[in-house]
């Protein structure tokens, strides 16, 4: 676990037993301005997160978990040197705001083999009348304490849905990688079976969210497997969620790679193994595509793309399960890649926004029938390459109306927005950021650290290691078009030099107010509060 500042242990701890042993408890608000009172612990210097900024973010945390998307307005910079404790500190608060939102949990860790099972209600806006229950332990003999675990989402198959989850329960205990800590879900509905609609999106969020939180689990050892429809669903949300895990095992099952573009998976081990009997949806045939396609992106990214794809000779719809979680369990989540590809694509009707260090503000595009936005970042030093295309897919083949085959067309998108998120383990965040956007270097210069996007970052992706104390906003159409009249500052402007800028329209502006990408003396900077 992170170590949090002592003070926050203090307010926080006390807030947590209060509203959980009172039958009514206080607003949260309350209790905390309440806490900063009874504790007396005052500021120091060193404090960057005041108590009076702990209430604020608090809330700010707690609006955001109701969907109401509040945001966390001050603007406090945060010197180099209070970087992690500030982090410690405002993850602690999420923590407290999560365990006091009022939803159903994840019940303690124990051993799996007391087959303890739960669950949880989904919204009824995206799927009427479903209840998901689950199995939630650990498959050891015995939870150690002070022990991070691997977490693992098993995904059962389309059969009657009580055999199949008691099968996924027996096959936790007894065939996968031990010791582990497993997701064992029960679909909710047959009349929706699969893994990877709006409802279940919902669930595999509020899980990795709550996971996150739970001593037992390692943030970086999280892996989506499954056998049959649940090879479908975890082949899904490998590429849909990749940033989020260490590693995706789909069985049995082989999905048209528009469904799962293998390019989003270059920083994941990702394993698909299926008989080559198995021609059912034509699994075998999907699956020997990715293998394909898995095998030349690999050449093209040496140290991407790992991946364990067979198509296992004399084996129909059954195989042997037990090679894929050990695989799996070898790697870990790199939750800051110097490289990834995102294919941002639409399914079921959900959408990410935003990909490792990368959070899309407005959409290069909005649907996939105009095609798909992608972005491409690389990271060399401080220097950051994006390329942001539109991709089109014709097809190829497509027997009984299955894509196997299709054709790729990239092209340069020179509309939308991205926000950067920076990261001080990365970047040498005291020295110049360079950007270079779409072959154009369209930044170079400071950037600075502050609350508000640690703040911001942390509730955006619920992810201990994306609090990130720095950003840069790209206008990618601003930044794509040709500055006008700009190409130097006169020397006549003198003492103005440190004052005048020019907009990318190539109108002069002094002592700018809204921050953003100015020129001064022909470089891009980024000024105004």
């Amino acid at each position: 676990m992170l170590q949090y500042f002592p003070h926050s242990i203090n307010i926080i701890t006390f807030v947590h037993i209060y509203t959980k042993t009172n039958m009514k408890p206080m607003k949260k608000t309350s209790a905390l301005l309440l806490v900063a009172a009874l504790t007396g612990i005052p500021a120091t210097s060193q404090d960057i997160v005041t108590e009076e900024m702990t209430t604020r973010i608090y809330d700010t945390f707690s609006t955001s978990l109701n969907g109401e998307g509040s945001a966390y307005e001050e603007n406090t910079e945060i010197p180099a040197e209070q970087i992690s404790a500030t982090r410690d500190k405002v993850w602690s608060i999420w923590k407290s705001a999560v365990e006091n939102f009022d939803e159903e949990k994840l019940f303690e860790v124990t051993e799996l083999e007391k087959r303890e099972k739960s669950s949880w209600k989904l919204p009824a806006h995206l799927e009427a009348n479903a209840t998901m229950p689950f199995y939630w332990g650990c498959n050891a003999v015995e939870v150690e304490p002070d022990t991070k675990y691997p977490l693992f989402l098993y995904m059962h198959g389309s059969g009657d849905k009580n055999q199949e989850w008691e099968t996924g329960i027996g096959l936790s205990l007894r065939r996968f990688y031990s010791p582990g800590i497993y997701f064992v879900p029960q679909i909710p509905n047959t009349s929706e079976y699969r893994w990877a609609t709006r409802s279940k999106q919902w669930a595999w969020e509020k899980l990795l969210r709550l996971a996150f939180l739970t001593d037992e689990v390692d943030a970086n050892k999280i892996y989506f497997f499954g056998i049959s429809e649940g090879g479908y669903g975890s082949q899904r949300l490998a590429a849909f969620y990749a940033d989020y895990l260490a590693g995706a095992g789909p069985m049995a099952g082989g999905e048209p790679l528009r469904n799962a573009p293998m390019e989003n998976v270059a920083n994941i081990a990702f394993s698909l193994r299926t008989g080559a009997l198995d021609d059912a949806f034509y699994r075998n045939k999907l699956t020997q595509k990715a293998l394909e396609v898995a095998d030349e992106l690999q050449k093209q990214h040496p140290g991407y793309y790992n991946h364990f794809i067979e198509v296992i000779e004399g084996d129909g719809h059954s195989i042997d399960y037990r090679p894929t979680t050990p695989w799996l369990a070898e790697y870990t989540r790199d939750p800051h890649p110097d490289y990834f590809f995102w294919e941002n694509y639409d399914m079921y009707g959900g959408r990410r926004t935003g990909f490792y260090n990368l959070r899309v503000i407005e959409p290069s595009l909005t649907n996939d029938n105009q095609g798909r936005a992608c972005y491409e970042m690389t990271r060399e030093g401080n220097t950051v390459t994006l390329d942001v295309k539109k991709v089109t897919y014709t097809t190829v083949y497509a027997p009984s109306g299955i894509e196997i085959d299709f054709t790729k067309k990239y092209e340069t998108i020179t509309k939308g927005k991205v926000r950067l998120y920076l990261n001080e383990k990365e970047y040498d965040l005291t020295q110049p950021v360079k950007v270079v956007l779409n072959g154009t270097e369209i930044f170079n210069g400071m950037v600075g650290t502050n609350l508000k996007t640690m703040v911001e970052s942390c509730a955006y992706y619920f992810d201990p290691e994306r609090l990130f104390p720095a950003a840069i906003d790209i206008d990618i159409e601003e930044m794509s078009a040709t500055p006008t009249a700009i190409d130097t500052v006169e020397a006549e402007h003198g003492k103005d030099m440190a004052t005048v800028v020019y907009d990318l329209g190539g109108r002069r502006v002094e002592q700018p107010v809204e921050k953003g990408i100015y020129i001064r003396d022909g470089q891009a900077v980024m000024v105004g509060q």
